[in-house]
């Protein structure tokens, strides 16, 4: 072969390997995905949380409805106050989920067991056993249970670093309380009482409870005696009869199944004294859910309020 030849195919292929390596390219180098990190502050202090949320127990009722309403379903929860171990309109969320305790005595052996990565609790019920609590898992808590539910809501949804799935939750509630409100018109002006009948105790509610809050918000009015900005008037004894009177009466009873609630409601209901109110002649006496009016506190619960107050006042 010619050297020209020679020259020539060496050439070519000395372009060719330039050619091969320019067309080459590197892959780019894939960062390793960093754990979300985030700080959550509560009632008993600051807690740091590494990662989403997978394993949680709650410790409230109401707090079972806000992560189930958010799309979490917790691996343990406190059991419901009525219920068999749940609400009934919960039970199908919480199928398989473990009970650990009640609000007022949580067990602390059956949350460990579960292994969670967040423990959400509330400094009223459990302040006591918060450092035990910590020691299993990061824990916040909540201030207080009373009427202003959504407060609790909103901070659940920063301690699971879901607040736009909360956005979305409060949102669409918030949508039906102004449609609500454009529907009812006139029916607005009337006054709301709210009563409780218990095995030891008789209430009539005030507008800090879970019931009072949400007619507020519709933007219900409310009996005198009954527009005030705490909670309830307990133990209230048949003197204060004349106090239920109103537009309008719900009532609703905790029975814990021996069956002395349903005998206090009997025997007020049927009292001459309550008989006489004028909101009883008029026939606007309802008798309603414990657990939606008053007892589950939760948005799921507040939902189904909202049904109530179309059936009572919509759909008569």
């Amino acid at each position: 072969m010619k050297k020209t030849s020679w020259a020539m195919l060496i050439l070519l292929l000395s372009l060719s390997l330039v050619v091969s390596a320019c067309g080459k390219k590197e892959e780019p180098k894939q960062e390793a995905k960093k754990s979300v990190s985030y700080t959550v502050q509560h009632a008993m202090g600051s807690t740091e949380i590494k990662g989403d949320p997978k394993r949680v127990v709650v410790l409230t009722n109401e707090g079972t409805e806000a992560i189930l309403a958010m799309g979490i379903k917790p691996v343990g929860a406190v059991q419901s106050w009525t219920g068999k171990p749940w609400y009934k309109h919960i039970e199908k969320d919480m199928k398989d989920a473990k009970v650990v305790g009640t609000e007022s005595e949580v067990n602390l052996e059956a949350i460990a067991a579960l292994k969670p990565d967040l423990i959400i609790g509330n400094k009223m019920r459990q302040e006591k056993v918060y450092e035990q609590l910590n020691a299993i898992a990061p824990t916040v808590f909540s201030e207080t249970l009373r009427g202003d539910w959504k407060e609790n809501f909103n901070f659940y949804a920063k301690a699971l670093n879901k607040e736009a799935e909360g956005k979305k939750v409060m949102d669409t509630y918030e949508s039906r309380i102004k449609e609500l409100q454009g529907k009812l018109g006139d029916k607005l002006n009337q006054k709301v009482s709210i009563v409780r009948f218990m095995g030891g105790d008789v209430r009539i509610y005030h507008k800090d409870s879970f019931s009072g809050v949400i007619l507020e918000e519709i933007g219900f009015k409310r009996p005198e005696s009954q527009d005030k900005p705490d909670f309830a008037e307990k133990g209230v004894t048949k003197e204060r009869v004349p106090a239920m009177d109103g537009d309008i009466l719900f009532y609703f009873t905790y029975d814990e199944g021996d069956g002395k609630g349903k005998q206090v409601q009997d025997e007020w209901i049927k009292d001459p004294l309550f008989q006489n109110l004028q909101v009883v002649k008029n026939k606007q006496v309802f008798e309603v859910s414990d657990t939606i009016w008053n007892t589950a506190g939760g948005v799921k619960a507040a939902n189904l309020f909202l049904d109530d107050i179309e059936k009572y006042f919509l759909k008569k």
